[in-house]
């Protein structure tokens, strides 16, 4: 890479290389290829190490949600814990978008967890000045969720919350639990399109519905899937049956909602 701009693809650290080195050669600023780089320490780079240059379109504002480019071989999982956050945020922030069917240079949207990333924390006191850096971006504030989305019904039947969406003892939002029995089929909460029926790493089986008004409702842990992506569902429609947690011994589903991809109190639109 050094006869041309490293910018968009993977560099293998050579002796003398810098992380300012390469993001004069690439063209973009330090603290983006930092960000893009969470845990790489500057002061300790090492021949053979590999580092991902951001490509001019990519961009990594503070708080997210940052830009990014497909590479080959890329997942939602695999993008999620890079950057600390989860595939079921990445697919909620992309409607429109087939996580099964990514294509290599298509720019999506990878929201944080409302922090700033490991890298960027460690290298606030050597990031450049104003002028050479992204200013912040916050993500984009969908408002408040609208009035009609109100009193929808559970998506279990019999449940208990076995785990309250909110904080847990580090700060780290926590999307809802809700204990069921064994052979319970979760519902949809409202009418919608199936955006997504597929397995992701660490969440099992995953059904995400859209509906009106820019929300989302997400099924996860899932046993069986019931419908496929593409499928329109009215209220009540059975999408999944649940599963039972290897960790607890319950059947439990992990259930959220979002607004314009950002994570809501279920119970602000549940009766």
């Amino acid at each position: 890479m050094r006869g041309g701009s490293p910018a968009g693809n993977w560099v293998t650290i050579q002796r003398g290389d810098t992380l300012g080195a390469i993001a004069r050669r690439a063209d973009v600023p330090l603290v983006r290829l930092r960000r893009f780089n969470p845990g790489v320490n500057p002061r300790g780079l090492a021949v053979g190490q590999r580092i991902l240059v951001p490509s001019q379109n990519e961009r990594a504002p503070s708080g997210g949600p940052y830009r990014y480019q497909i590479r080959p071989g890329d997942t939602y999982s695999a993008i999620a814990r890079r950057f600390g956050t989860s595939p079921v945020s990445i697919a909620a922030a992309n409607t429109g978008v087939s996580p099964t069917d990514l294509k290599v240079g298509q720019l999506v949207s990878v929201p944080l967890h409302g922090t700033r990333t490991a890298s960027s924390r460690r290298s606030t006191s050597s990031s450049p000045s104003r002028s050479s850096s992204p200013s912040p971006r916050p993500a984009p504030d969908p408002g408040p969720v609208p009035s009609d989305a109100r009193d929808w019904p559970w998506p279990l039947d019999d449940y208990r919350v076995a785990r309250a969406f909110g904080k847990d003892s580090r700060g780290t939002l926590q999307p809802m639990l809700l204990a069921t029995d064994q052979g319970a089929r979760a519902k949809a909460v409202a009418d919608g399109e199936v955006r997504f029926a597929d397995s992701m790493r660490q969440l099992g089986r995953v059904v995400i519905v859209h509906h009106a008004d820019n929300l989302q409702s997400v099924y996860a842990m899932c046993d069986s899937l019931l419908v496929d992506s593409g499928t329109r569902v009215t209220q009540g429609t059975p999408l999944c049956t649940v599963s039972r947690h290897a960790s607890t011994g319950r059947y439990d589903l992990l259930f959220d909602m979002r607004h314009g991809g950002k994570p809501i109190d279920p119970r602000t639109v549940l009766r």
